[in-house]
């Protein structure tokens, strides 16, 4: 997520949220390891995530939508948009 976030970048998530937006930033879960990355578009139960990064991620242009299932938390902070 650099430059927005960066490796050593503290985040405060939280699994209790009511809503899910373009332009939020989710942790969730894939190929077994958790991935942090920014809602591009939701479809139904489905988002498209991207990295802020594009030359350097791996996301939704890689591995396709990802059920909101998988969605673990919801980054509060920092405010990024």
């Amino acid at each position: 997520m650099a430059p927005t976030l960066l490796p050593s970048n503290l985040v405060v998530a939280t699994d209790f949220y009511r809503d899910l937006l373009i332009g939020d930033i989710v942790i969730f879960q894939h190929q077994g390891m958790d991935k942090i990355k920014r809602i591009e578009d939701i479809r139904g139960s489905e988002v498209y995530v991207l990295g802020d990064n594009p030359s350097a991620s791996k996301d939704s242009r890689s591995f396709g939508w990802i059920p909101t299932s998988l969605i673990k938390a919801k980054v509060i902070w920092p405010k990024t948009k």
